[in-house]
């Protein structure tokens, strides 16, 4: 077993703290692959999130070293298909589910390894509360050893911190796709040019005294704007407000 130094210990902390700091997902995703080539030796790499609308497809990749968007020929020939979609978080190479003999007769090795030069590979499937999140496969070119039960060690220490974070990602998202924008509220419950105005500052987090000086208007006439947008939207206050419209269109 492979004894971490202390710069290791630092590296892995160093990105545990990205995985659940970094606002923007795809630029985490991006670093995460550049950091962990610095502990884990392959040669590219993938790295895809469940769809959003499908849990049993791919979407939205991010690559190191590799460009082509390989999504379709994983979910029509991959044999791992009922491994990845699971709803377990494993960490695993592909040659301890199928023989290296088997696999390199194979459509898949023939169609996704041979043309890019690949010859092994070791697989991260994430998920949460029996959920697929994502996956990410390593690969190195024909003619390196394979990938050692080390690397496995190190990426476990980081699989539930992911697909945490995914999970998250996945939820919160879910949640955004489900409120209206400001735009799509005033044109579904028929807001007047005021009322839709005055909607997208609350929206921004103005108070009413911030709201009626820019607008120049009265407290008065701007609790009847409210009330009107309230009940056209059938609510009742500004909690229920930020529940099905979005702070941002």
């Amino acid at each position: 077993m492979r004894t971490l130094e202390i710069n290791d210990w630092m590296l892995l902390n160093s990105i545990i703290y990205k995985i659940h700091t970094m606002d923007n997902l795809e630029q985490m995703r991006e670093q995460f692959l550049e950091q962990i080539k610095m502990l884990i030796d392959f040669d590219s790499a993938d790295f895809f999130l469940a769809d959003s609308k499908q849990s049993n497809k791919l979407a939205s990749p991010v690559f190191y070293n590799c460009e082509e968007n390989l999504s379709d020929l994983y979910d029509d020939i991959d044999y791992s298909r009922g491994i990845l979609y699971s709803g377990k978080s494993l960490i695993y190479r592909e040659t301890d589910i199928i023989s290296d003999d088997a696999r390199i007769e194979t459509e898949y090795y023939k169609k996704v390894y041979k043309p890019n030069n690949w010859h092994y590979s070791l697989q991260m499937v994430l998920a949460k509360e029996k959920e697929f999140v994502g996956v990410i496969t390593f690969y190195r070119t024909i003619g390196k050893d394979n990938f050692h039960y080390d690397d496995i060690f190190l990426l476990d220490m980081l699989k539930d911190h992911m697909a945490y974070r995914l999970y998250k990602q996945k939820k919160n998202g879910s949640e955004l796709d489900e409120k209206l924008t400001v735009s799509a509220a005033t044109e579904k419950y028929d807001l007047t040019r005021r009322e839709h105005t005055i909607l997208k500052l609350l929206m921004q987090g103005l108070d009413n005294m911030q709201i009626c000086e820019q607008l120049t208007i009265t407290e008065n006439t701007l609790k009847k704007h409210i009330l009107n947008i309230y009940r056209k939207l059938g609510i009742k206050n500004r909690v229920q407000l930020f529940k099905i419209v979005r702070e941002k269109e």
